[in-house]
């Protein structure tokens, strides 16, 4: 079984920025919606033992996972292909302003793949695809993945054999994870939150 949650709202997301690959801090909403999945997963998971956290290598994703690891009790292991997808020339830019400059390229389903100087849809699957290969088969997986918007889909793509088409009608939650199981997904809502 894998639980896979995205790393709870940063500053460039209040912002409006583009991260990829660049290092961004969770604000106080971000930290909020991390307690509150922390909460649902302590309520799912009734006995931790040989459950493991992996998460991103970015700043994000081991704030998040650093969270769940107080709420649970258990150590956090970083895993490199969780990173999120490189968006090249795009980091750190507003969404508003690409959006602008490259409609065409912004408004199509995949546009986090069109970034120039940025990863394509073959880099994140030559990484994530044969990464899950190598992790424990079910039932014997007890994973909990902190990961990012995009590396969650395609994980999610992965585990579920969809088609890449399919892959861009995944969304991407900060308020919600999932649990992969039997080769089915299934979204567990956490409730509503405010930054303190």
């Amino acid at each position: 079984m894998i639980y896979l949650l995205r790393h709870g709202q940063t500053d460039y997301n209040a912002e409006g920025r583009l991260q990829g690959q660049l290092e961004s801090t969770l604000t106080a909403l971000g930290e909020a919606q991390v307690r509150a999945m922390a909460q649902v997963l302590k309520a799912e998971i009734a006995d931790v033992s040989g459950w493991r956290i992996l998460a991103s290598p970015l700043r994000r994703t081991r704030q998040s996972a650093a969270i769940v690891s107080d709420v649970l009790g258990l150590p956090v292991e970083i895993a490199p292909p969780l990173i999120e997808v490189g968006c090249g020339a795009w980091e750190g830019r507003l969404y508003a302003d690409v959006r602008a400059e490259t409609p065409e390229d912004f408004n199509a389903r995949d546009w986090f793949f069109r970034a120039p100087g940025g990863e394509r849809f073959e880099d994140m699957t030559a990484r994530i695809d044969p990464w899950l290969a190598t992790l424990p088969p079910e039932p014997e997986r007890r994973l909990i993945l902190v990961a990012h918007g995009i590396s969650g889909v395609m994980v999610r793509r992965a585990y579920l054999g969809l088609t890449r088409e399919q892959a861009f009608e995944l969304d991407t939650p900060q308020d919600a994870l999932f649990r992969l199981s039997g080769g089915a997904m299934t979204r567990l809502t956490c409730p509503p939150v405010t930054a303190p």
